[in-house]
C-alpha cells in the first residue's frame, strides 16, 4: 500500500507489441516457441555439464551460469508478454511492474559480467596456457561468478530503490512489452536526474566498462595468435573464441544500438525490436551457438543420446 500511495497509480499498461490483430495468433505461438527453445536448450547446456565430466572445467563453469542466467532473463518478459497477447490484458500491477524492473536489470548486468568472466578465461587459455590451471582455479572461478551477482544485485537493487522514490501521475501507459527502466522514468512527474545520473554511471560499470574488458581480452588474443605459426594452432585457438564472440557481438550490439547510440531518428517501433533481439533472440541463440560450434558440448550430447 505504501508504494501504491506514492506511486499515483495502482498498476500500468503495456501498449505492447506492434503487432496487427489479426496477426496475434502467429507471433503468439512464435514467441512461444522462441522461449520454449530458450528455456529446453538452456537446459540441456546445464545438464550435459553437470553429467560430462570432461566438460567440468572453468570455461564450462561458466557456460552453465550463463545458461541458467538466460533463462531466467528471458523468463522475465517473455511469460508476461505471451500472456498479454493471448488474454489482451495489457495491465501490470504496480509492485509486479517494480518486481520486473529490478530482475530485468539484475539478469541483464549478470549476462554481461559472465561473459566478461568467459572472456578473461579465453584470455588466459590462449595467452597464458601453461599457467592457465594455476590462475583459473577454482577459488577464482567461483570468486568471479560470486562478484557477478553481488554487483549485478547491488545495480538493481539501487535502480530499484530510487525507481520507488518517483511518483507517476495520470499517464500510466508504458509505450513498451514490459517495465523498461527508461520507459518508467518518462512517465514519472518527478525529478528524475538522479535516476539518470545512476543510470549513466551503472550503465558504464556493467555494460561498457566489461565490453571494453572484453575488447582488451581479444585484442591480447589476437596479438598471440598472430605469434602462432602453426596454421593448426590459429584453427584451434579460433575455434575456442568463436562462439563467444558470436554471444558477445549479439549481445552487446543489441544493447549499445538501444541505449547507448542517439536515438532521434529511432521510433518506439524500432527500440521494440532491439528489446526484442537481446531479451527474446540471444539467449534462444546461445545453445545453438555453443553447441553447433564446440566439438566438446557435441561429443557429450552424443554420449547423453547413446545412453
Amino acid at each position: 500500500m505504501r508504494l501504491e500511495n506514492q506511486s499515483g497509480v495502482s498498476h500500468f499498461l503495456f501498449l505492447g507489441l506492434p503487432i496487427r490483430p489479426d496477426h496475434q495468433g502467429t507471433f503468439f505461438a512464435l514467441f512461444l516457441g522462441m522461449y520454449l527453445t530458450t528455456v529446453l536448450g538452456n537446459l540441456l547446456i546445464i545438464l550435459l555439464i553437470s553429467l560430462d565430466a570432461r566438460l567440468h572445467m572453468p570455461m564450462y563453469f561458466f557456460l552453465s551460469h550463463l545458461a541458467f542466467t538466460d533463462i531466467s532473463f528471458s523468463s522475465v518478459t517473455v511469460p508476461k508478454m505471451l500472456v498479454n497477447m493471448q488474454t489482451q490484458d495489457q495491465s501490470i500491477p504496480y509492485a509486479g511492474c517494480i518486481s520486473q524492473t529490478y530482475f530485468f536489470i539484475f539478469f541483464a548486468d549478470l549476462d554481461s559480467f559472465l561473459i566478461t568472466s568467459m572472456a578473461y578465461d579465453r584470455y588466459v587459455a590462449i595467452c597464458h596456457p601453461l599457467q592457465y590451471t594455476t590462475i583459473m582455479s577454482q577459488s577464482v572461478c567461483v570468486m568471479l561468478v560470486a562478484g557477478s551477482w553481488v554487483i549485478a544485485c547491488a545495480c538493481s537493487l539501487l535502480h530499484t530503490l530510487l525507481l520507488t522514490r518517483l511518483s507517476f501521475c495520470a499517464d500510466h501507459t508504458v509505450p513498451h512489452f514490459f517495465c523498461d527502466l527508461g520507459a518508467l522514468l518518462k512517465l514519472s512527474c518527478s525529478d528524475t536526474s538522479l535516476n539518470q545520473l545512476v543510470i549513466f554511471t551503472a550503465g558504464l560499470m556493467a555494460i561498457m566498462l566489461p565490453f571494453l574488458c572484453i575488447l582488451v581480452s581479444y585484442g591480447h588474443i589476437g596479438t598471440t595468435i598472430l605469434r602462432v605459426p602453426s596454421t593448426k594452432g590459429i584453427y584451434k585457438a579460433l575455434s575456442t573464441c568463436g562462439s563467444h564472440l558470436s554471444v558477445v557481438t549479439l549481445y552487446y550490439g543489441a544493447i549499445i544500438g538501444l541505449y547507448f547510440l542517439p536515438s532521434s531518428n529511432s521510433t518506439n517501433g524500432s527500440n521494440i525490436i532491439a528489446s526484442l533481439m537481446y531479451t527474446v533472440v540471444t539467449p534462444m541463440l546461445n545453445p545453438f551457438i555453443y553447441s553447433l560450434r564446440n566439438k566438446d558440448m557435441k561429443g557429450a550430447l552424443r554420449k547423453l543420446l547413446s545412453k
